[in-house]
């Protein structure tokens, strides 16, 4: 692969994510008020960081169990409102008991 194509990936993958991020500021002026689309894109942040953060829970450890185990700990300790930095400390402090 030469310089020229990847200078040519790299444009292009800066375009693509521009178009992505300034398409939707281009057709939408003014404030949603559907009530599902609202809702929708207020829960993206944390579906995403979901998304990211469940598979590495489960898989941080040696073997599923012991992340499974501290995962299931933190849902737990959240439902029942811990602040965050409980809920990744009685994660940490599970996982790193079961290994």
């Amino acid at each position: 692969m030469g310089q020229h194509s990847i200078i040519i990936y790299v444009l292009l993958a800066i375009v693509i994510t521009n178009l992505i991020r300034v398409t939707p500021m281009v057709f939408i002026k003014g404030q949603i008020h559907n009530r599902f689309v609202r809702s929708f894109l207020y829960y993206v942040p944390y579906v995403t960081l979901a998304v990211m953060t469940f598979p590495d829970m489960i898989l941080a450890t040696p073997t599923p169990w012991p992340g499974i185990i501290a995962l299931l700990a933190g849902i737990i300790a959240a439902w029942y409102r811990l602040g965050l930095f409980a809920v990744a400390a009685i994660c940490c402090i599970i996982a790193y008991i079961l290994i």
